[in-house]
């Protein structure tokens, strides 16, 4: 014969209240964190609380003051080490400040964004950060604005939306790392991305909707250009969007005829596909290819060489947009921050003269 566990019944405000020798609504009051009270009947109330080991009903609690004590982020990948080193620093200043934080991923995906959003605000998060896939389709996040619910942008900015934002100068970043490349004397240098578009192919800047990124390309283009380049757009690659997907664009990109002296990835999980296709077609770097990645992975520093990276200060973009989200949430009523934190380049073993070889193949091109 199967026994019947007996349940467990929760314990209440009431309980708490009747073990302190105060009224519901005192206890309700301590427990709630709103209303005054004075700090004898605080420390009896807590203390009660303890003892019966009181959980709070977080819906009830959101009801009744009105907030949750919860942040939502949506992000683009949660596997990029940029952004998991972005949501700890989201994290930690939100546990000081007392918040906790739902996660959610978007894939890179508008639509995705937009469910998780939904999701998000129906868990009745006090607030938002949002790193946007794209610039073009934002009325989601339009329609948070209006409802006077706090939202902070993280990496990537919208001119047209009045916001705070916390991020980098992409542009101004992607020209110091390719004018090293072009320092270098070389004259075929590749961006590899994992924005897509139709077709993978590269036309204009107008298709790129991700403001990072479309920033990067075109800091990256104007260098080559101001280098006397020709046409340095046709080694633009796009659609790098998986291990797979970047290593049969760098097989193809370092296969061809014509085929770059250096590339410049536009983050380290793709940079880590690319050195792994040019070891394993005999190249080395930098003799035969020079490599630049944006962020200080931490594979970047072991490998041989060490490869030269774009020093992006991650966890300070992450920390610094969830403060300014929580000063929204503690009352401060101000215009919207627009911050752009300083941005390095760690040289190390990665980049060196194009060959010989390579350079005559070019000129006589």
């Amino acid at each position: 014969m199967k026994r019947t566990v007996p349940k467990t019944r929760s314990i209440t405000v009431s309980d708490v209240a009747r073990a302190a020798n105060v009224s519901k609504a005192t206890a309700a009051r301590v427990l709630g964190g709103y209303g005054v009270v004075s700090d004898t009947i605080r420390v009896d109330v807590m203390a009660a609380a303890k003892t019966l080991d009181y959980r709070p009903n977080e819906l009830a609690r959101s009801m009744t003051t009105g907030r949750s004590g919860i942040i939502g982020v949506v992000v683009g990948d949660i596997e990029n080490p940029f952004f998991s080193l972005a949501v700890r620093g989201i994290s930690d200043a939100a546990r000081a400040a007392g918040f906790n934080v739902i996660l959610a991923n978007s894939g890179e995906r508008i639509e995705v964004e937009k469910a998780a959003v939904r999701l998000l605000i129906g868990k009745r998060v006090d607030g938002l950060i949002v790193t946007p896939s794209e610039s073009r389709d934002i009325s989601h996040l339009r329609d948070i604005h209006r409802s006077g619910r706090p939202l902070a942008l993280l990496d990537r900015a919208l001119p047209d939306l009045d916001v705070d934002t916390v991020t980098v100068d992409d542009r101004g970043i992607a020209m110091r790392a390719t004018r090293i490349l072009a320092d270098a004397g070389h004259r075929n240098i590749s961006y590899i991305t994992a924005v897509d578009a139709e077709g993978h192919e590269y036309r204009d800047l107008g298709q790129i909707y991700t403001s990072s990124v479309r920033e990067r390309i075109d800091g990256f283009l104007t260098v080559c250009r101001e280098a006397g380049i020709d046409r340095p757009e046709r080694y633009v690659r796009l659609g790098a969007t998986s291990p797979d997907e970047t290593r049969g664009v760098a097989d193809k990109l370092l296969s061809g005829p014509d085929r770059p002296t250096a590339i410049l990835a536009s983050d380290s999980v793709i940079a880590l596909e690319i050195f792994r296709v040019i070891r394993q077609r005999g190249l080395r770097v930098p003799e035969d290819i020079s490599l630049i990645t944006f962020h200080d992975a931490d594979w970047t520093s072991v490998t041989t060489p060490p490869i030269t990276v774009v020093d992006q200060p991650v966890y300070a973009l992450g920390k610094s947009v969830a403060e300014l989200l929580i000063r929204r949430l503690k009352g401060e009523t101000r215009p919207p921050e627009r911050l752009i934190l300083p941005t390095g380049i760690i040289e190390r073993g990665s980049v060196g003269p194009p060959t010989m070889a390579l350079l005559a193949e070019a000129h006589a091109k």
